[in-house]
């Protein structure tokens, strides 16, 4: 029996807790809607009450963000999904009732409203080796941290143990070398000992999990067949965030749309007449401060970006612009991998029928982070051009004589 209403779409305002469905035809006419809680029973109701409309797609909000688990739930189970950009939703809901006062209910009618009108939204699909890969590159990521925070309790351990002998860039051998030159004898120092040893314990075993969860990631890298880590200054890791964070390049129309979702799109703040830009803190931050890493990495190489720094210094861009010049190259550089790998592997590259016409800067919440602050400039004497020699007096003197 034919389903007379024909398709629908379930537009979805996600929370952690909590789901928000509103249920349009192809006409905008409200169908249905509800208030689901995301456990298994909650879950199981939604998907029940949704039932009652054999053909339909879930228009989840930020499906590569806060709606990323409900929204795997959904693939797993068959359901057609689309992810729908939280940029998008907002302008809907502002131009339906005139202010962008939120609600649950509003956000989820705004969604489903994106769902019927918009036909290029991108279009989900489950890939479990893919979201394998970005948990284990989450992990890699609260590694690192734990480590920071392990080394510096480390370090004000042995301030106070081996006074003035402090190291700047603390490794676990040294820290093991110096804790067995130091045996204190009054109560103080060999809890003080104690705490240092046990803090040394817990740097090791980390920095076993970073080398195993990196030689896992660069595996994964390779058995997908990507070329990102050829390009200098990206490894296993970074390759891993990005293809993690990237997912399907098709959803990008070309490389501005990419270079707009890792920031590294400059924004125009000319005035008069001086003509310059400035640093765009949109986009995926997590993203952005990967190719920060390489850029900053390929200022330390003699490499083509160093080069081309060196260019845009000599052409009078300040350090901090010069970087970010090279920053948007990494970005169209990594944006033209990624379509030549999906190119190679049989799927359709960024462009095509099926990518969003829309920035997807908002897909994943900000990565709140070092790279949030305006990024440091470079050191002068580590990545300028060498300075001529200079002159002396003796021989600038017979120079003006002649």
């Amino acid at each position: 029996m034919s389903n007379p209403v024909g398709r629908v779409v379930i537009g979805v305002d996600p929370h952690k807790l909590s789901a928000t469905i509103e249920v349009l035809d192809q006409h905008e006419t409200k169908l249905g809607s509800g208030r689901f809680s995301t456990d298994h029973a909650g879950y199981t109701a939604m998907r029940a009450y949704a039932s009652t409309w054999p053909d339909r797609v879930w228009a989840v909000e930020g499906a590569n963000g806060a709606g990323r688990p409900l929204a795997q739930r959904l693939l797993e189970a068959g359901e057609n999904v689309v992810d729908v950009p939280a940029k998008l939703a907002a302008r809907v809901r502002l131009f339906d009732t005139g202010h962008n006062r939120k609600t649950d209910a509003l956000d989820a009618h705004s969604v489903a409203v994106v769902g019927v009108r918009t036909k290029t939204l991108r279009v989900l699909r489950r890939d479990g080796e893919l979201e394998a890969m970005r948990m284990l590159a989450d992990r890699r990521e609260a590694l690192t941290r734990r480590r920071v925070q392990t080394v510096c309790r480390l370090h004000a351990l042995l301030a106070e143990l081996l006074p003035g002998q402090a190291k700047k860039d603390l490794t676990s051998g040294q820290a093991k070398v110096m804790l067995a030159s130091v045996r204190p004898r009054d109560i103080a120092g060999k809890t003080r000992r104690r705490i240092a040893a046990e803090e040394l314990a817990d740097l090791i075993a980390i920095e076993t999990k970073m080398k195993k969860a990196t030689a896992e990631l660069k595996a994964m890298v390779r058995a997908r067949q990507s070329h990102l880590m050829d390009i200098h200054g990206i490894g296993p890791v970074v390759a891993a965030r990005i293809l993690a964070d990237v997912g399907d390049v098709a959803r990008f129309a070309d490389r501005n749309r990419f270079a707009s979702w890792t920031g590294t799109a400059p924004l125009d703040a000319s005035s008069g007449e001086q003509n310059r830009h400035r640093l765009s803190r949109a986009g995926n931050r997590r993203v952005n401060h990967v190719i920060h890493i390489a850029a900053v990495t390929q200022l330390r190489l003699d490499t083509d970006g160093r080069a081309y720094y060196r260019r845009k210094r000599a052409a009078g861009k300040k350090p901090a612009e010069a970087l970010r010049c090279l920053k948007r190259r990494l970005s169209d550089t990594i944006y033209k991998q990624l379509v030549e790998d999906a190119t190679a592997s049989g799927a359709s590259p960024g462009g095509h029928c099926g990518a969003s016409q829309e920035s997807s800067a908002v897909d994943l919440p900000p990565h709140i982070d070092t790279s949030d602050q305006p990024l440091p400039d470079p050191h002068a004497r580590r990545y300028a051009a060498p300075a001529p020699p200079r002159k002396s007096t003796a021989t600038r003197t017979r120079e003006a004589t002649r």
